[in-house]
């Protein structure tokens, strides 16, 4: 749970986040184009130093959502256990956000994965390939108009077997 301290800093300083609480968690929600300066502001000059998870929704069949895509950044103090959570939205066709690998080297893999699963580029990520696919793989199957039989692509993947003996 963020402290009121650090609630009433992030709205002085950024007025446009909107905040709101859930059982005990709060979030805020930020325009794309201020992402970075908000995790950079909780990170230097509120101390949640600690990157947790970096993860997306698509909300593509949701009724009455505005925007394709939610990133969602979990942040925390090391010491205090306080957490943060803020949220972006992003839209096709071309979903891009900028990287925070200049804030976190942690990132690295939760971007890739982001990028892996739902195809959320970030913009000056230092090696954004996927991470959990073959590079050649051309699709991102946690979309939500990614069939769930996949479209034949597994029949391409080579299965990898282990010497147990």
């Amino acid at each position: 749970m963020a402290s009121p301290e650090t609630l009433q800093k992030l709205k002085e300083r950024f007025p446009e986040a909107e905040i709101s609480e859930f059982r005990g968690q709060h979030r805020a929600v930020v325009p794309a184009g201020i992402v970075h300066d908000v995790l950079k502001f909780l990170k230097e000059d509120v101390g949640l130093a600690l990157i947790i998870d970096i993860t997306c929704v698509d909300y593509l069949y949701y009724p009455n959502a505005k925007d394709r895509f939610g990133v969602v950044y979990i942040v925390g103090h090391p010491e205090t256990a306080e957490r943060m959570i803020i949220k972006t939205f992003v839209n096709d066709p071309a979903p891009t956000l900028p990287t925070v690998t200049d804030l976190w080297e942690g990132a690295n893999w939760l971007e890739r994965e982001v990028w892996d699963m739902f195809g959320i580029r970030f913009e000056g990520h230092p090696d954004l390939r996927r991470i959990l696919l073959p590079e050649d793989f051309e699709d991102h199957p946690l979309r939500k108009d990614y069939p769930l039989q996949g479209r034949g692509e597994r029949h391409n993947i080579p299965v990898v077997t282990r010497d147990l003996g």
